[in-house]
């Protein structure tokens, strides 16, 4: 019997690699394909110069990004779940905070074979909301545009991020709030007197604050504090 629970969950996981590598590689594809596509129907190919000079210049950034993205967000999604988020997109402000709290409200972890499933369901339920409400907004923004671009509610449309945030922050940071303390007083210090760090180097800064925050629970474990 345990041999063949063995055999379904090596089963399940490798069938996740496989579908996660095919559609990875249908998205890159995808998203090759359209430059690609421009270029031959209007007959027309890029300045290579130009291109060389601009993707020397931000290439590596975003390279380097990707690949600290990987080690950041497969601990906390699961396999599935990272597959599924890297081709839908908006890890850190929609698929991440989804998938903890899912996973949060059934009480299970990231890299428990229960926590992979859960993660997995609620990313694709989140995709799938979020595909209908951009499918919603297409069909509708031109009758909502005046409303839209009200004044009144422009406030509103500021704070959507900081209040998903904030909502989450309690949850988590309520549960050890020593834990939490050190890397939120580090990124507060270094956003507001690093003048050169702004929405575009999140990306570098979330291992960051995994790093620095793995390194100060390991401190306090050791002085008995945790």
């Amino acid at each position: 019997m345990e041999k063949t629970e063995l055999q379904k969950k090596e089963t399940y996981i490798e069938s996740v690699h496989r579908w996660g590598r095919i559609w990875g590689l249908t998205l890159l594809a995808l998203i090759v394909a359209y430059p690609i596509a421009v270029s031959v129907i209007f007959r027309t190919t890029p300045d290579w110069a130009a291109f060389a000079k601009g993707f020397l210049a931000i290439g590596p950034m975003y390279w380097a990004v990707g690949i600290v993205e990987i080690f950041t967000y497969v601990p906390m999604l699961g396999a599935g779940g990272t597959y599924l988020s890297f081709v839908t997109g908006n890890i850190s402000n929609l698929k991440l905070p989804c998938a903890l709290d899912a996973m949060e409200r059934a009480g299970v972890k990231a890299n428990s074979e229960e926590g992979e499933i859960i993660s997995t369901i609620a990313i694709a339920v989140s995709s799938i909301v979020t595909t209908l409400i951009i499918l919603l907004g297409v069909v509708l923004i031109i009758p909502l545009t005046p409303l839209l671009s009200s004044p009144v509610l422009e406030p509103a449309f500021t704070q959507i991020l900081p209040a998903l945030f904030g909502g989450l922050a309690v949850v988590f940071v309520s549960k050890n709030f020593k834990l939490a303390l050190a890397p939120m007083l580090l990124m507060l210090v270094l956003f507001i007197f690093v003048p050169a760090l702004n929405a575009s180097t999140v990306g570098v800064m979330v291992p960051v604050g995994v790093l620095f925050s793995l390194g100060v629970a390991r401190v306090l474990y050791k002085k008995g504090l945790l």
